[in-house]
């Protein structure tokens, strides 16, 4: 027969197995993914959490960090302070909100590391070329290329070094009347970073923030596996991969001549512009990077895919970034620091 002393021992164990097994037991973690367009593209944020309200107020909150940069760095929009720089060019400072002033100082860097590959001074051609308003579905524009004096002409415009940047109360200004800034090349790589950031002050330890060709990743799926990225084949549909990336905590970014072109005598003329010929760059089809920050791949994707496969893969190399090419002829080549991460055909599924 149990004394009194042994029931109350008996009692005490029982309440430590109940309370381990309270511990034990973690609320589900589920994916939740909600998407907006922003930045001229669908930008989507899915998210792992054990609360559809957390994943929702999460998801706004990166949402809002979006919004806020779109507001300062579109080109397209006369109140952002990107516009208000290429209004102002060779003619005063614009005092810039803190993004803005940050992200023209990474285009820089990345301008100084490329050589001027990347250049984020190319506004004046983009706006010759006008690739993305001549591809429109309602545009009923045939397209046709821009004449050479024209190209000349504005490539006098076309130069990072002209950027002059005031530390003391971030301010910008253009040297040149006529030149323009266009951050296309590198504003979705850092507003996937600065989103990721604002998931992870909301408390959320794992998701996704894809902005088109730019995404990042952090954490695992609710599974403990790593994320999943595909890389779009450049000459097949939407969504015909070549290849499957395993990630965690990681940017990638791929810059392709297949987002947006037109064809004129079989000759492919795409968005990516070499800021020295002032004509679309060749040699690659497509150029993927993957590194720890976006703002890196983003940039750097563009200047690669420039430069064209020797000398891109010289600053792939320099930078210590993983990198998947597909040249031109659709032959490709991966660094050995990317083969690591790619899935096997058969664990795709």
């Amino acid at each position: 027969m149990l004394n009194i002393a042994s029931i109350k021992k008996l009692q005490i164990i029982l309440i430590l197995i109940l309370l381990i097994n309270s511990c034990s037991r973690q609320p589900e973690q589920k994916i939740y993914k909600k998407f907006r367009i922003l930045m001229d593209t669908i930008i989507t944020i899915t998210v792992v959490s054990p609360s559809e309200k957390e994943a929702e107020t999460a998801i706004n909150n990166a949402f809002s960090v979006i919004e806020r940069l779109d507001k300062s760095l579109s080109s397209f929009s006369p109140d952002s302070d990107v516009s208000k720089i290429n209004h102002s060019a060779g003619i005063d400072f614009v005092k810039v909100s803190t993004d803005t002033y940050q992200l023209i100082n990474a285009a820089i860097k990345s301008a100084q590391i490329s050589d001027g590959a990347f250049d984020p001074t190319i506004g004046p051609l983009v706006n010759l070329w006008d690739i993305a308003d001549i591809i429109k579905p309602d545009a009923h524009i045939s397209p046709k290329l821009p004449a050479l004096n024209k190209i000349k002409e504005k490539l006098m415009f076309v130069n990072y070094k002209d950027i002059i940047v005031d530390d003391h109360d971030m301010s910008i200004k253009l040297r040149k009347k006529g030149m323009a800034i266009d951050l296309g090349g590198i504003a979705k790589g850092y507003a996937a970073d600065k989103a990721v950031a604002a998931l992870k002050a909301s408390g959320i330890k794992s998701g996704i923030v894809s902005c088109a060709g730019d995404l990042k990743v952090f954490g695992n799926k609710p599974d403990n596996s790593n994320w999943l990225v595909g890389i779009r084949a450049p000459r097949g549909k939407l969504d015909d991969l070549i290849a499957v990336l395993s990630l965690k905590d990681l940017a990638v970014s791929t810059s392709g001549d297949y987002e947006r072109f037109f064809i004129i005598n079989g000759i492919r003329y795409h968005h990516i512009l070499d800021p020295k010929t002032g004509y679309p760059a060749n040699g690659f089809q497509s150029v993927t990077l993957v590194n720890e920050q976006g703002i890196i791949t983003d940039g750097l994707d563009t200047a690669v895919f420039v430069l064209g496969p020797k000398k891109g893969l010289e600053l792939v190399n320099k930078m210590g970034l993983m990198a998947y090419f597909v040249y031109s002829d659709g032959s490709i080549y991966i660094t050995d620091n990317l083969k690591k991460l790619i899935v096997p055909n058969d664990k795709k599924n």
